[in-house]
């Protein structure tokens, strides 16, 4: 079963290269972020004709998130538990195959500190006490997404210019690791003992050529899901083509069940 996460920075900028990577990579289940438009204006048909089923959960102009697969989507729940108040589109969950999985586009939380920085770390403990419960499900779980967290220096080109952001304060990286303190693995590293290899390269200042990037899109697996890991790459194909998305799609595999 292949599982790819890709932030698409919006669907409708990026749809030529969103099809063309599911046509190539065919993955099982696309877990989607940050594309950009309400439910209604997300291009359905263009997914259903390449044979995916959808779940999404948008919002206009910002945030949204969703699930596109080949198998039928079963118990699918939008948003995060925790704050009723919290309107922006930044969770969906479904169980595809028997494996639940979830998109997740945590907030940015930058300027740091201020208010984004106490919404974002508000927003992990939400998700680190979803994330206990669905442990106790004893199921397979797979948490993708765009963690908006470089968790180590290794992890970015530039560690002194990233010491300040939201992205590696030590409050964000501490949230993180609870999360895997848990019983979550992070699918790449767990396979991974490479340093500088990244998901994200930022538009400015030719990052993208010079390969100054970070990795902050994870796929963290419950034990069972984890028992069935047999890979784990970063395609960095999709970020190297014409108006490309800023990420590039992280891919999972796991055993069949």
């Amino acid at each position: 079963m292949k599982i790819a996460t890709w932030n698409v920075n919006s669907i409708k900028a990026r749809l030529p290269n969103v099809l063309a990577w599911l046509e190539s990579a065919s993955p099982d289940v696309l877990l989607m972020q940050e594309f950009k438009t309400v439910d209604e204006g997300f291009p359905a048909f263009e997914f259903e004709a390449l044979g995916y089923t959808l779940a999404v959960h948008g919002q206009k102009s910002y945030n949204g998130v969703g699930i596109a697969s080949k198998e039928p989507l079963e118990d699918v729940t939008t948003g995060l538990a925790g704050d009723d108040t919290d309107e922006q589109a930044r969770y969906v969950e479904a169980r595809v195959a028997g494996v639940r999985v979830a998109s997740i586009y945590l907030p940015n939380g930058n300027p740091a500190p201020g208010p984004k920085f106490d919404y974002k770390l508000a927003w992990m403990e939400r998700l680190t006490a979803h994330a206990r419960g669905l442990l106790a499900l004893e199921e397979p779980v797979v948490l993708g997404g765009d963690y908006n967290v470089i968790p180590a220096d290794g992890d970015c080109k530039e560690p002194a210019e990233w010491a300040d952001d939201a992205l590696a304060r030590p409050e964000s990286r501490a949230r993180f690791r609870t999360l895997l303190n848990l019983g979550y693995t992070e699918a790449w590293r767990a396979l991974h003992t490479e340093q500088q290899v990244f998901s994200f390269w930022d538009y400015q200042g030719g990052a993208w050529q010079k390969d100054d990037g970070v990795r902050i899109d994870h796929l963290l697996l419950s034990p069972q899901a984890a028992d069935r890991l047999t890979g784990c790459e970063i395609d960095r194909g999709p970020r190297g083509l014409p108006k490309a998305s800023d990420h590039t799609p992280v891919v999972v595999e796991l055993e069949a069940g």
